[in-house]
């Protein structure tokens, strides 16, 4: 494992703001800008069981075969790669770790516990939303819920949306992690202000970890990503204008049979399988065996850092 080794960071937070969530890193933020691609399967990464507080998560591996986590969630481990992913981004588990959008909080079942076992502090950044969004409202209450038990230690929640990351410090993150996120902000026109926070709010030399679909190269880019898929370039390029210097990237979560040319965009695979366009019903007819054949898209695996000047 390749660890950073830091001292113990202790994150000072900004009073606590109006939060919500969206339900998976596929899906768009509650009252997200027009253009996010997938509302549907918001609570599809819920977690399963509680936690027992008397284990030791010290290690990755034991956490990944935590009790709590379920027969669903550790079915998509082969795809999703958690443990391996985590060691290429190079995170120190005793640092603040923000995790942008955590949706139903498939990672947070491992990196919380994981964290506060080597005294870190997890950070979960919600989505931006208004005060009169009832549902969204109740996820972040859920989450919350779901999470407040001594083995995920002290639940910290920022917030992510169009104008940036809030509720976290200037210079004060070890590391910001992002699963599959960066099309729903170039679908709500944020993407460049996504990357200039993520650096504004990490210490110089912290690190920013970024999993997406992935488009071929030689495709062209939808500025709003409306596919839900991202050329490598495109990312590499917004981080880099930020002022990221790309440390590596990795094939960790490489799929070559995702051709990213499917009628519904990349929701169609799994762990979505949409059959239809957004917003009309469930198309039983649409043949989802091919889909099903392929798995989880093909994505990039990168990791950036903040130049250690800051600059």
């Amino acid at each position: 494992m390749h660890c950073l080794v830091r001292p113990v960071q202790v994150m000072a937070l900004s009073a606590a703001l109006g939060l919500a969530a969206c339900g998976n890193d596929d899906a768009p933020a509650p009252e997200a800008p027009a253009g996010d691609a997938a509302p549907e399967a918001l609570d599809q990464d819920a977690p399963g069981s509680e936690p027992a507080e008397a284990l030791d998560f010290t290690r990755l591996s034991d956490v990944t075969a935590a009790p709590w986590r379920d027969g669903a969630a550790r079915g998509r481990d082969a795809a999703r790669n958690p443990a391996d992913t985590l060691e290429f981004f190079e995170i120190d588990p005793a640092s603040v770790i923000v995790e942008i959008w955590p949706g139903g909080g498939w990672y947070t079942d491992i990196l919380a516990p994981w964290i506060t076992a080597h005294g870190g502090r997890y950070i979960a950044a919600w989505p931006s939303v208004g005060p009169d969004n009832a549902r969204a409202i109740a996820l972040r209450e859920r989450f919350a819920a779901r999470f407040d038990d001594p083995a995920f230690g002290e639940l910290t929640l920022a917030e992510f949306g169009p104008e940036g990351l809030s509720g976290v410090a200037p210079g004060s993150a070890d590391a910001i992690l992002t699963f599959r996120n960066v099309h729903n902000w170039m679908a709500g026109g944020f993407a460049e202000t996504a990357f200039e926070s993520f650096h504004t709010a990490l210490k110089p030399g912290g690190l920013l970890g970024v999993v997406e679909h992935r488009l071929p190269a030689n495709r062209v880019q939808d500025p709003r990503a409306a596919s839900g898929y991202v050329q490598e370039d495109y990312v590499v390029a917004l981080a880099a204008e930020a002022g990221f210097e790309l440390v590596a990237a990795s094939e960790i979560n490489a799929n070559p049979a995702d051709t990213a040319d499917h009628p519904f965009g990349v929701w169609t695979l799994p762990p979505v399988g949409r059959t239809s366009p957004l917003g009309e019903p469930h198309d039983p007819s649409f043949d989802r065996t091919p889909f099903e054949a392929i798995g989880e898209s093909d994505r990039m695996t990168l990791l950036f850092r903040k130049t250690a000047n800051g600059e």
